[in-house]
């Protein structure tokens, strides 16, 4: 033993403390990654594992072989440039990929770390090598064993530390010291306790728990997260991992390792996780989230009995009217705004989730009453009502909601949330901004509504609808002059089911495009048999849904047209004041080719909206119906003035009229008097079937109200 490093005398079988040089030699002998120095054009030294991954013992390497025999030719130029430009100085390091040639000239895929080094006047290359072709080629468990040779070979960028168990003593490397934001000028800690108290104090267990379990011998290494108190007040996270060296009797002397900063990835793990939960566009919790709490709310419930909570299901009023009008960017900031007000409208504690559209549910809990959910609800709505100011334009909005009560009945929370719903729908059948309390009747109606929707879905394929027809009529002449086309439904248990009990169930769900499309084609055909057996043309109407706003109308028109042979001119297609209003901007284009391919436009309901006298001008309509309220008033006085306004201004438009619902002689005079040109109603007739029309059609009907 060295007489200049006396050691103390002891009984025990204590290690000896060694070196910084033999530390440094420990590290690089049990070092996972191949090391080398270089000298000009030979290897002056390399460490075991460098030798055994080109196939050479240490002696070969270091006694005839010069470092780009080692290289492949194909990267051969690379490995020589850089080398030639940290032996020159050029560079002081230098890390890349290049592919190496093993002792039988098998190649293999190489990273390496080189830096320069002036030892003694002499210009070294020292650095690392990993053989990573078995990381790029293995299966997706190997891939991960070779993740921590990678991690091996980074060491020079990792902070490393070396734990003297014995001594109670730790080395910190410069790098693992600048980790945490000491400069490394500071003085070295050496106390293991040092670093635990950087370690937050949520992680400690948990690495106190890692290092023992190692030390033990219970695990094959050491490896653990933590958040690591930075010198400027923040916390990174790290990953630390490490080997411990034991004795003879498997008691660890020693552990050494290194510590990763990986602030980078976690935060970005905590995105992914926060997105997972959130809605990307308000930063509310999504469907997911908000079922798991409602899970948590009922289990909570079945805990304890006098708990209490209630599901909200909020729909926005007319939302796909500002979406399709103002675009999808100004209806997801319209979104955002309504979920920033019913946040800051509810109690702490409570759940607003968005579950996609424009569709938010509530999770109220611990109420003091069953009156209460319908308190908090009004006091959502009252929120919605203010302008929401986007872009300079101020915007509208209110919400139906349905409420449905906790109770023990409800074993899993997608049951809740539906019966919420279809309280919302219920409200919304009520009336716009209304709101409903889940009763059990609503049950039966929803399923009933759903057993239509269902039976609906197959009346077309087994030709269960029937389009009825209403004369028109000239008031000039009393001649029929077309009529409007009627789709009613022959249900084989219920009968005759009329269009307001189905229409708005094939519109809700996009039926009414096949059925529209069906309605189109029969009614041309109908028209175009009736014209040859009229003495003049026989126009035809029919109505159109805002579902149907689509491109494909354009094509649906197209081959009804084609397939009958009727004229486009005597195809009239009527839509509604309310359907102009809500989607102007998807139907304007529409429009305009209809016109352009002859078809007439006309009207409907005219008087009952608050459309604007410009649309009139702008869609180039080619008639007004007179909505059946209206003509109701017009032998009333001076009520009949408000027809004679609708009159006036379709003459100075080129428009003409036809008047709805007339059911007198009384009234038919009065419109004749006022300047209307057309009307029907049941005084002429009723929608009748096909082969009554063609009846009336071949009789030449004239009707007579003098």
């Amino acid at each position: 033993m060295s007489q200049r490093h006396p050691q103390p005398q002891s009984t025990t079988t204590e290690a000896p403390s060694i070196g910084v040089a033999d530390r440094y030699r420990l590290l690089v002998e049990q070092s996972l990654a191949g090391m080398y120095v270089i000298e000009g054009d030979r290897f002056v030294y390399c460490n075991e594992r460098f030798a055994q991954m080109f196939g050479y013992s240490v002696g070969e390497i270091l006694h005839g072989l010069t470092p780009l025999m080692l290289v492949h030719e194909s990267t051969r130029d690379v490995v020589s440039e850089s080398l030639r430009r940290r032996l020159e100085g050029e560079t002081l390091s230098d890390h890349y990929n290049f592919r190496g040639q093993r002792k039988g000239g098998e190649r293999i895929d190489i990273e390496t770390l080189g830096t320069r080094a002036v030892i003694d006047g002499k210009s070294l290359v020292i650095g690392t090598v990993l053989d990573v072709t078995e990381r790029r080629r293995a299966d997706e468990a190997i891939r991960e064993s070779e993740e921590r040779y990678a991690l091996a070979a980074e060491g020079a960028t990792d902070g490393l530390w070396d734990w003297d168990v014995r001594a109670g003593t730790i080395y910190f490397s410069p790098r693992w010291r600048a980790q945490i934001g000491l400069a490394i000028s500071d003085a070295p800690e050496r106390d293991p306790k040092r670093w635990l108290l950087r370690v937050h104090h949520d992680d400690r267990d948990r690495l106190n728990s890692a290092l023992k379990l190692h030390l033990s011998a219970r695990t094959p290494h050491f490896e653990c997260e933590y958040r690591a108190l930075h010198e400027d007040g923040t916390y990174r996270w790290m990953l630390a991992r490490g080997q411990a060296v034991r004795d003879e009797r498997g008691l660890a002397t020693r552990l050494a390792g290194s510590q990763t900063d990986i602030t980078e990835r976690k935060l970005s793990e905590e995105k992914l996780a926060h997105d997972a939960l959130h809605d990307a566009l308000t930063g509310l919790p999504n469907r997911s989230l908000f079922m798991d709490r409602l899970s948590q709310a009922m289990a909570f419930q079945r805990r304890r009995a006098d708990s209490r909570y209630a599901c909200v299901f909020l729909d926005l009023d007319r939302f796909k009217a500002i979406n399709e009008s103002l675009g999808h960017v100004v209806g997801d900031r319209l979104i955002s705004s309504v979920g920033q007000r019913l946040i800051a409208s509810v109690r702490p504690g409570d759940t607003v989730a968005r579950l996609g559209g424009d569709e938010f549910c509530v999770l109220f809990e611990e109420y003091a009453n069953d009156a209460e959910p319908l308190k908090l609800v009004e006091k959502l709505q009252r929120a919605l009502l203010p302008a929401h100011k986007i872009d300079g334009t101020e915007l509208f909005s209110q919400a139906s909601a349905g409420i449905a009560l906790g109770n023990a009945r409800y074993s899993r929370p997608e049951e809740i949330v539906r019966d919420a719903e279809i309280a919302m729908y219920r409200a919304k059948d009520e009336g716009r901004g209304g709101v409903a309390v889940f009763q059990e009747s609503m049950h039966a109606v929803a399923q009933a509504r759903l057993q239509m929707e269902t039976d609906l879905r197959r009346a077309l394929e087994r030709g269960e609808l029937r389009l009825a027809y209403q004369p028109v009529v000239s008031l000039g002449t009393g001649r029929i002059v077309g009529c409007e086309a009627l789709c009613n439904w022959e249900h084989p248990q219920r009968g005759n089911i009329p269009p307001a009990e189905f229409i708005p169930i094939a519109e809700e769900t996009g039926l009414i495009v096949p059925i529209g499309a069906w309605a189109l084609r029969e009614a041309c055909s109908a028209a175009a048999a009736l014209s040859k057996q009229s003495a003049h043309e026989l126009t035809v109407a029919v109505n159109l849904s805002a579902r149907q706003f689509e491109p494909e109308l354009i094509d649906h028109v197209r081959a009804a047209l084609a397939e009958s042979g009727l004229p486009a001119h005597q195809l009239q297609l009527e839509i509604t004041e309310s359907l102009l209003m809500e989607h102007a901007g998807p139907a304007a284009p529409i429009l305009a080719q209809l016109k352009n391919e002859n078809v007439h436009l006309l009207l409907d309901d005219f008087g009952t909206g608050y459309s604007s006298l410009g649309y009139l001008h702008d869609f180039r309509f080619d008639a007004l119906k007179i909505d059946r309220s209206f003509v109701a008033r017009a032998g009333m006085g001076n009520r009949a003035e408000l027809v004679n306004v609708i009159v006036s201004l379709a003459r100075t438009l080129s428009m003409d009229v036809i008047a709805e619902g007339v059911e007198t002689a009384k009234q038919a005079a009065q419109l004749q008097a006022l300047g209307c040109q057309f009307a029907q109603g049941f005084y002429f007739s009723r929608a009748i079937t096909a082969e009554a029309f063609a009846q009336m059609v071949r009789e030449d009907r004239v009707f007579s109200w003098r």
